[in-house]
């Protein structure tokens, strides 16, 4: 007994009626796509049973909306690390520009359900942008390719006129505990964006770095009057060089990721002024947390007259301390 055919609607149905593909290889062309986990729309261009062109027209003349070039899309607009790159992969589509509320992504087919994971994921409204599956293919992996080499240090931002990579900085050992190989090939952005972090800290008074990874973001905190403020969003790819590093300065075993460690650094900013940090690592779900304690012992002698007080509550205070 024959099945009943499925019934076709939206891109699919219009493909058949313009008479590009035969319902009956459709369907057999759909199931096949959903097996292998992909567009239908892919797995027509990858198979070539359409052109990309023809499929781009039928869902242009669709949706009612035009075909996007991207041969023309300025690449500084895409926003970067706000979709998993693999999900981009899965389903060929690619972000194209943020602005406001809106995320507008560029798709082969705006009834793919990866619209909707992508707004999951985000959080933000997604609007389809139509593209030929060839261009977007192309577009894609360049994009990520270059996004992957991108030097570090552009990444990173620019950091002011001091002399980051001249910094003196050497280890402080509590004991003589063996550490792991030290001479590993320090990066010189990196080490220039740790060194900035060190000196900024400082000079707005900070008591802690915290240098925070998450599953799909990275952040440095400087506690300020007690506040924690974010600072920094290095890419979250940086989060174990970012560590290692901490880790070389600081003398601890980098090939040690599951236990936390200690220990701690002395940051020499002239001859007669230097400042010692205590480095304190603790392993998380998606990388090591790593918080730095300044101890900069000019900052404690200040003395009560700086603290403020009124002469009536200096009084008080001087009469509690005096109790014993």
């Amino acid at each position: 007994m024959n099945m009943a055919p499925i019934a076709l609607h939206g891109l699919p149905k219009r493909l058949v009626d313009d008479h590009l593909i035969e319902a009956q290889d459709l369907e057999a062309a759909s199931s096949s796509a959903k097996t292998a986990n992909i567009s239908l729309v892919q797995y027509l261009c990858e198979k070539n049973l359409v052109s990309d062109k023809a499929i781009g027209n039928c869902a242009a003349k669709e949706f009612g909306i035009p075909i996007y070039s991207l041969e023309h899309h300025n690449h500084d607009n895409i926003p970067r690390d706000l979709i998993d790159s693999k999900l981009l992969k899965k389903h060929q589509i690619m972000p194209l520009i943020h602005r406001g509320n809106r995320l507008f992504v560029a798709i082969t087919d705006p009834t793919n359900r990866a619209l909707n994971e992508v707004q999951f994921q985000t959080g933000i409204a997604v609007e389809p942008v139509l593209v030929l599956y060839s261009t977007i293919t192309k577009a894609l992996d360049k994009w990520l390719e270059g996004n992957a080499d991108k030097d570090i240090g552009e990444v990173l931002g620019t950091v002011d006129d001091i002399h980051l990579d001249d910094l003196d900085m050497e280890a402080v050992e509590e004991d003589d505990a063996s550490v792991g190989d030290s001479n590993v090939d320090d990066e010189a952005p990196i080490v220039r964006f740790i060194n900035k972090m060190l000196v900024d800290a400082i000079k707005l008074g900070t008591s802690d770095i915290h240098f925070e990874p998450y599953e799909k973001s990275y952040r440095v905190r400087f506690r300020v009057d007690g506040i924690l403020r974010e600072i920094a969003k290095p890419p979250a790819n940086l989060a174990q060089r970012l560590a290692a590093r901490s880790k070389v300065m600081s003398r601890m075993d980098i090939s040690e990721r599951r236990i936390p460690q200690d220990g701690r650094v002395k940051l020499k900013l002239s001859k007669n002024k230097s400042i010692d940090f205590r480095v304190n690592t603790l392993p998380l779900q998606f990388g090591e947390k790593i918080v730095l304690r300044i101890l900069d012992a000019s900052s404690a002698k200040l003395g009560i007259d700086a603290l403020g007080y009124e002469d009536d509550q200096k009084a008080l205070y001087m009469g509690a301390l005096a109790r014993p």
